[in-house]
Formats: C-alpha cells, sequence, structure tokens
C-alpha cells in the first residue's frame, strides 16, 4: 500500500476505522528534513502494506495539526486499535522507523490499556 494523504479530520477518520495501525507523518512542504524523511517513510510503508501510513501536511490539515498538538516537524505518531503508542519529533532514518514499527507490533494492547486506565485514575 502507498501512504494516504489526509487533509480533513473527516479522511482522518475514515482512514482510523478502517485500519487497525496507522503511522501519521506530520510534515509541511518548506521543512528540509520532512523533505527528506518522505523517501523514508515510503520505503517504510512499502515493507509493511499491511498498516496504513499516512501524510499530513500541517499547513493544509490546520485542524488535525492543532487536534494532536504537533509542535514541531518532522513528527510521527502511530497509533493502534484506537490508542496512540508512539511519537517521535524530528528525523528518523529507515532502520529507526522500522524499530517503531517493530516495536509497535508487539505491544500487548491489552496490557496497553490497562496501564493507560491505571495512569487515569
Amino acid at each position: 500500500m502507498s501512504t494516504h494523504t489526509i487533509t480533513t479530520e473527516e479522511e482522518f477518520s475514515k482512514v482510523l476505522q478502517e485500519n487497525d495501525t496507522l503511522v501519521l507523518d506530520f510534515w509541511a512542504p518548506w521543512c528540509a528534513p520532512c523533505k527528506g524523511f518522505a523517501p523514508v517513510f515510503e520505503a517504510v510503508a512499502n515493507d509493511n502494506t499491511d498498516l496504513a501510513f499516512c501524510r499530513i501536511n500541517t499547513e493544509e490539515a490546520k485542524e488535525l495539526k492543532t487536534a494532536f498538538e504537533i509542535s514541531s516537524i518532522p513528527t510521527l505518531l502511530v497509533i493502534r486499535e484506537k490508542v496512540l503508542v508512539a511519537s517521535h519529533a524530528g528525523y528518523l532514518d529507515k532502520e529507526a522507523l522500522a524499530g517503531v514499527i517493530s516495536d509497535v507490533r508487539e505491544l500487548d494492547m491489552d496490557e496497553v490499556r490497562r496501564n493507560a486506565e491505571a495512569e487515569s485514575s
């Protein structure tokens, strides 16, 4: 699967409903590190076709930028089973991004939810 381009909250909601895991790249056209990260993101997306890789231009998708409190770019977020499980601001190389994906795949989501409930109590 190639990457999705998301510009609205409605598009984001649709992709979220249709996929177990979303890998989100928040970027902007003027951002040099974002331009360097784009081919890395695409390559890892091609290696993980069962996941939804989504690019979100913060200049066009200001509502999503605000909703996710994005303050620097590039920022990578990973959502699994509708739970934010990973966040990284800044450039990642292919090995580092592949490592994040591997770590997310290995998560015990029942344990993640229990820990989140315990922290919110």
